[in-house]
């Protein structure tokens, strides 16, 4: 097992490519938690993410002729531009495995720092499975995305400066996302070595629970399956390696629904104006949701571990979070179908001070009455009270309507 002295070493290393990120006091959060929020933003780091420390800690700290053998990972991401960014320093060739659900964002990403990508598996750990026999079969040294020591010693790094960051006054708690446990293990190893008091505290997703499971039952559990938009954190099974760090050192670890990460995106990009994958948002999911047991006005650093999301994810967040948050709605409006009907609907729109963003005309639905049609509309619209009075306005004007959500 690693130690604060291995973290330590690994800090000169890895700012040969790392950054140390913005830490910053998030005033609303604060006021919406209950605690004093701080944000550790790995999101803003070299590759967008917090797996290049690690990546490249471990390809430093091989011999010149393993590096020169040329190296292979696995990863749905985050981890593949770091091991690819650590390879193109080092001059070495790299072979990335990926499941073949992997955002093109992420792919090409990976192919920007000069890697070989190869698509293989559904999911995480059929990737994992196919790469490491490829290193196998071609003597090459595999770079573990979390179940490493050099991996964990190099995330640990973010532990030094979220400590130096705050100066005197050490955090009360910091809360770290969970998957395999690689980023928890080293951040745990240098907080409880320089201060003690402060709670480690992980944050994983409840479509993804193998590590909360394994931490609560004190031994490695596996589940079947994961399912959360949180792909960064998406691990089926539980590493021994690592949950024997989280069994030493971390305080809790609780869980969060997509709902909440989704939220917590939407959050940070409109209240902190910061692109956040789910993986990163999950400690500011477990803020919001009131997931923490923790004393009033506690000073909290949530570290958010990466911002390479998906566009089209992204896209699809903001769309049910402007619905969820009523700024959106959606109406299928029965009409007769006649010259001026539609015109006198929108009249009653603009009465209400509704702008329509998208509207869709149907006369063939096999379940209307002939004569009849549908309207599809959707709205921008200002809260609550402000839908219910376009709801109101369009019944009392003798409209029959349905509410999509």
């Amino acid at each position: 097992m690693i130690e604060l002295q291995d973290i330590e070493k690994a800090l000169p290393r890895v700012r040969k490519v790392a950054v140390e990120t913005p830490f910053s006091y998030a005033p609303r959060l604060s006021e919406e938690s209950g605690y004093d929020v701080f944000l550790k933003k790995e999101n803003l780091q070299t590759t967008g993410s917090f797996k290049i420390r690690g990546a490249f800690n471990k390809i430093a700290s091989l011999g010149e002729e393993e590096r020169a053998k040329g190296v292979v990972a696995a990863s749905a991401g985050n981890h593949a531009q770091g091991v690819a960014l650590g390879a193109k320093y080092f001059g070495i060739p790299a072979t990335i495995v990926m499941p073949e659900t992997t955002p093109l964002t992420k792919v090409d990403g990976v192919k920007s720092y000069g890697a070989e990508v190869v698509l293989h598996g559904s999911n995480y750990d059929e990737a994992y499975a196919y790469a490491v026999k490829f290193a196998q079969k071609e003597g090459r040294v595999f770079v573990h995305p979390f179940a490493d020591d050099d991996v964990i010693a190099g995330q640990g790094t973010i532990a030094l400066e979220i400590l130096r960051q705050c100066g005197d006054d050490k955090p009360d708690a910091v809360l770290v996302p969970v998957g395999g446990g690689g980023l928890i293990s080293g951040i745990a190893v240098a907080v409880k070595a320089l201060s003690p008091k402060t709670k480690v505290i992980g944050v994983a997703a409840e479509g993804a629970p193998a590590m909360k499971l394994s931490f609560d039952a004190r031994k490695p559990i596996d589940t079947t399956g994961v399912r959360t938009i949180a792909d960064g954190i998406a691990v089926r099974d539980t590493s021994p390696k690592t949950l024997d760090y989280i069994l030493r050192y971390v305080d809790d670890i609780v869980l969060v629904s997509d709902d909440e990460i989704a939220n917590a995106i939407l959050y940070l990009l409109e209240k902190q104006k910061l692109v956040v994958e789910g993986a990163g948002a999950v400690g500011v999911a477990a803020l919001i949701h009131r997931r923490l047991e923790l004393p009033e006005e506690a000073k909290v650093v949530t570290v958010l571990s990466g911002g390479n999301i998906d566009v089209t994810m992204l896209s699809v967040i903001i769309e049910k979070g402007l619905v969820k948050s009523y700024r959106k709605m959606k109406l299928v409006v029965t009409l007769l179908d006649k010259p001026g009907s539609l015109m006198r609907l929108t009249e009653i729109l603009k009465e209400a001070q509704a702008n329509i963003v998208q509207i869709g005309y149907d006369r063939t639905s096999l379940d209307l009455k002939f004569g009849d049609a549908y309207v599809s509309i959707a709205l921008e619209t200002k809260g609550k009270e402000h839908q219910q009075l376009i709801k109101k306005l369009l019944h009392d004007n003798g409209y029959r309507f349905e509410e999509e959500h």
